[in-house]
């Protein structure tokens, strides 16, 4: 218990006294999250409704690659992001590796199956009444599109904060591809697992309160949101 007190009250410390090397990975961890979900966001959603809103040969079998890909072991995205792009590979010739993008390249590809699978989901659960009205009215296939999007959008934010989540909570495919530099590449997960094997419990536990009360915030404004929506 001394210990745990011990541990409780450095990280108390560090995060009431605003500790900057906390700060400065924090931020890091959020920029590097917000982007490769914004892109993961950009890439799933118009493929999740073009694959859950259209029948063609083979949709069943798209749909079980997407979900398995959800549960992409991110140290197996690690390695087949470092066999791409280490200095004698493929890729080698951009210099991505142990840099800050490719480790969005990282999160990207965890992201993206997650918002895929999650916006099929809600499109196949929109109301066909609301896509004949459009139909009805005159309404291109944009417009019509932009409506099925519309009757789910609280399921495609859900969709975005998985994907989120899931880039914030990453640690495997960034240690391996970000490198844990410091004052580089190092996030909340790595700067954690780094500190907990160095035994400085103290800093590890601030960091993860702050990966927590990043994630509480993401969803307590989405419920805010979406409260904001309904009173409309």
């Amino acid at each position: 218990m001394g210990y745990l007190s011990e541990a409780l009250g450095t990280a108390g410390r560090l995060i009431f006294t605003l500790d900057p090397e906390i700060l400065e990975i924090v931020g890091r961890s959020l920029r590097i999250s917000l982007t490769a979900t914004s892109l993961a966001s950009l890439v799933g959603i118009p493929l999740g409704f073009l694959i859950g809103s259209k029948d063609f040969q083979g949709k069943a079998i798209v749909i079980i690659i997407v979900h398995t890909l959800m549960a992409l072991p991110t140290v197996v995205v690690g390695l087949l992001g470092y066999a791409l792009l280490s200095r004698q590979a493929p890729l080698g010739f951009l210099e991505l590796l142990f840099t800050p993008r490719a480790m969005v390249m990282g999160e990207f590809i965890l992201s993206l199956p997650i918002i895929t699978a999650l916006t099929i989901s809600a499109v196949q659960g929109v109301d066909r009444r609301a896509i004949l009205t459009a139909q009805t009215l005159g309404a291109g296939k944009i417009w019509v599109a932009w409506t099925a999007l519309m009757e789910v959008r609280y399921s495609l934010l859900a969709a975005v904060i998985a994907g989120f989540g899931r880039a914030a909570s990453e640690v495997g495919s960034a240690m391996m591809l970000g490198g844990n530099i410091r004052f580089y590449t190092r996030t909340m997960t790595t700067a954690i697992a780094l500190e907990t094997s160095k035994g400085e419990f103290g800093f590890a536990l601030a960091l993860g309160l702050f990966l927590l009360l990043v994630v509480f915030s993401v969803n307590i404004l989405l419920h805010l949101f979406q409260m904001r929506v309904r009173v409309r």
